[in-house]
């Protein structure tokens, strides 16, 4: 093995290692993957969730992910667990890969590269997105947000057919995150190209507020109540030190790149791919009156991601200009230095959210050993297609949601279900109507849960041991009790 390659194989592990600790550490099954998991469960099994399938529709209709992920266990016979880790191990990889593809097209040196990627593995939220910079799970985002790195870094070399082709693979693994690239790798290339094309895409910008405007659906009371909890998709409710970053933020990545162009060190891709991305700023701007509308499809897109893209390489910038430009002047010693510290402190905060803030391990790639497992397990043994009445919050209470673990319907998964229901009215309705007959859910007594059960066609019952109930006892264990409810 080659020297460059040895460091180059070393520097990929620290990152992936010391990304996770950042980010909490890999879990299998929590948080987003309550639709992603099923998604694929569902498409290696037809049976599965024949109730929920109108839950998981809307968005799987947009996703062709599940397909392929589906097809490649076909053919590797490896299980979903075993699945979301190498995806979540590939994300990683891509994306440390894409940010020194980005940063070599930028000209910059090895020690700002490595100070980038110190920086990127700093896990955060931006602010008021609901997304944040890096996840602990396998997250097809993460994937397509990693390709899109790739897709800049060749856009920056003035290879625009091939950034596009790029951006179509990110649009495989989740559409929205590639559109957002894709209309800034659209931007820099007209930018680079001839800038007169950029006049019949302002004109189709007005056509399309217009129409926006005046006659695209918007979302009713009814509908609005369901995602209330989901404020960051509605930036005109967001708190001033929100608006403060995002606004901030191409205003950096201008002051940064104009510095560059004063020190000689701009390529000449460099104007466009900044351009295409203050254009996402911009595309944010337009959006907002829209989404304050209720306006349908502005909601759905979740503009305020682009502010994601941007916050990744204005990141790399500020490595530019601390460890290049703040310190141009100083011993040759100063870019080692920065980048060492970054890269210390990167550690050291990781050490601190695994060790103190989160007290878990690095990585956790099957679901935890627990009493919510145990009776899911129970559940997961019987038939598909079993339909489970639990409390509607059980997936942030225990930690898994009953179709990831148990593989089977449920009534109502709350939090889920709610995002996905900003896909679809019918679905939004559905969702509200049993977030409103589950309300109070832990105080119920036996006769209400069983006519919820009648009412929902629900099969068992998942209920803390803690109370009994004289229904048909299943499966039990220190914690939890499945109740047949038929």
């Amino acid at each position: 093995m080659s020297r460059r390659l040895l460091i180059g194989a070393t520097a990929l592990v620290l990152f992936v290692v010391i990304a996770t600790a950042n980010s909490g550490g890999y879990r299998y099954g929590v948080s987003d993957q309550a639709f992603y998991l099923p998604a694929i469960a569902k498409s290696l099994d037809a049976a599965r969730f024949p109730r929920d399938a109108e839950v998981l529709a809307p968005q799987m209709r947009a996703w062709v992910g599940d397909d392929l992920i589906a097809a490649i266990s076909r053919v590797t016979h490896v299980g979903l667990p075993a699945l979301a880790l190498a995806g979540y191990l590939l994300g990683l990889m891509a994306l440390a890969g894409g940010a020194v593809f980005l940063a070599r097209g930028l000209g910059v040196s090895s020690w700002t590269t490595m100070a980038a990627l110190a920086l990127l593995t700093l896990r955060h939220r931006i602010p008021r997105t609901g997304a944040n910079s890096l996840e602990g799970y396998f997250h097809p985002r993460t994937i397509a947000f990693a390709i899109g790195l790739w897709a800049l870094g060749l856009v920056l070399r003035r290879r625009p057919l091939a950034a596009a082709v790029v951006v179509a693979l990110a649009g495989i693994a989740h559409p929205t995150t590639a559109l957002w690239f894709g209309a800034a790798i659209f931007i820099a290339a007209a930018w680079q190209i001839d800038k007169r094309a950029l006049w019949p895409v302002g004109a189709a910008i007005v056509a399309a507020g217009v129409w926006l405007g005046t006659s695209a659906p918007r979302m009713d009371a009814a509908w609005l109540r369901v995602i209330a909890e989901k404020d960051y998709l509605f930036p005109m409710a967001w708190p001033a030190y929100a608006w403060a970053v995002h606004l901030a933020t191409p205003v950096v990545l201008w002051a940064v790149y104009h510095r560059r162009r004063i020190f000689g060190a701009a390529v000449p891709g460099e104007a466009g791919l900044v351009a295409g991305l203050i254009t996402l700023a911009i595309l944010f701007a337009i959006s907002v009156p829209f989404t304050a509308m209720n306006v349908a499809i502005a909601v759905q897109l979740q503009v305020t991601r682009v502010f994601w893209v941007l916050d990744a390489v204005v990141l790399l910038y500020l490595a530019w200009w601390v460890v290049e430009d703040f310190g141009g002047g100083r011993s040759y010693l100063w870019r080692p230095i920065v980048a060492a510290a970054l890269i210390a402190v990167a550690m050291t905060r990781g050490s601190y959210v695994l060790a103190i803030d989160t007290r878990r391990p690095l990585a956790t790639w099957n679901l935890p050993d627990d009493e919510w497992t145990d009776a899911m397990t129970f559940l997961r043994s019987q038939p598909a297609g079993l339909h489970v009445l639990a409390d509607p919050g059980h997936a942030l209470k225990y930690g898994t949601s009953v179709r990831v673990a148990a593989l089977q319907d449920t009534v109502l998964e709350q939090s889920k279900d709610s995002s996905m229901a900003m896909y679809d009215r019918a679905l939004a309705m559905r969702v509200g109507d049993r977030m409103t007959a589950l309300s109070g859910f832990e105080d119920m007594s036996g006769d209400q849960l069983r006519g919820l059960g009648a009412r929902f066609d629900a099969d068992v019952l998942v209920f803390d041991a803690a109370r009994q109930f004289d229904f048909p006892r299943l499966y039990e264990n220190r914690r939890f009790v499945v109740y047949a409810l038929r």
